[in-house]
């Protein structure tokens, strides 16, 4: 019987992710990092996060708190509260960590990280994503994965309401 959950403990404080990064550097691995909501889990987030691990040894993955995610998207969001969708994002085997901000952006969590990479989707710009300047300012760099088209957590609520 395993008496530690080992998905539950890549969920993480941003004390306990600056510690491991500091580790990572020390031992010659690079560290990404990309945020978002996931409110509903499809197969355009697999996409996006399979690329995304696939830049760097260790995946960071920014959360947006449930008070985030309602000044961003409404109050009818999230679907799922920020438990579950830590939860479920820890599970994915692309991704080496969660941690949660409050925050409408990221931004001080990256400058606290200060990754090898950081990672958003097609549909924005490098001047419009938060942290970007301070990424390559420290010798990073800026990567842009393409959307896959035809899948978006929005679409899948409006579809249920037509349902």
């Amino acid at each position: 019987m395993r008496t530690t959950n080992p998905i539950a403990s890549k969920i993480l404080k941003t004390s306990e992710i600056v510690q491991i990064v500091a580790d990572l550097r020390t031992n010659g691995k690079t560290v990404a990092f990309t945020n978002g909501v996931f409110d509903i889990l499809h197969k355009g987030h697999i996409y996006s996060l399979t690329a995304a691990a696939n830049e760097a040894d260790y995946l960071i993955v920014g959360l947006n708190a449930d008070s985030s995610v309602k000044r961003l998207k409404g109050d009818s969001r999230p679907i799922n509260n920020n438990d579950s969708r830590a939860l479920l994002l820890a599970s994915l085997v692309m991704v080496d960590a969660v941690i949660l901000f409050e925050e409408d952006t990221p931004l001080e969590l990256i400058k606290s990280i200060l990754p090898d990479v950081l990672i958003k989707g097609g549909d924005y710009t490098v001047d419009q994503i938060a942290g970007a300047k301070e990424v390559i300012e420290n010798g990073g760099r800026i990567v842009i994965n393409p959307i896959l088209h035809g899948f978006s957590t929005t679409a899948i609520i409006e579809s249920s309401k037509n349902n």
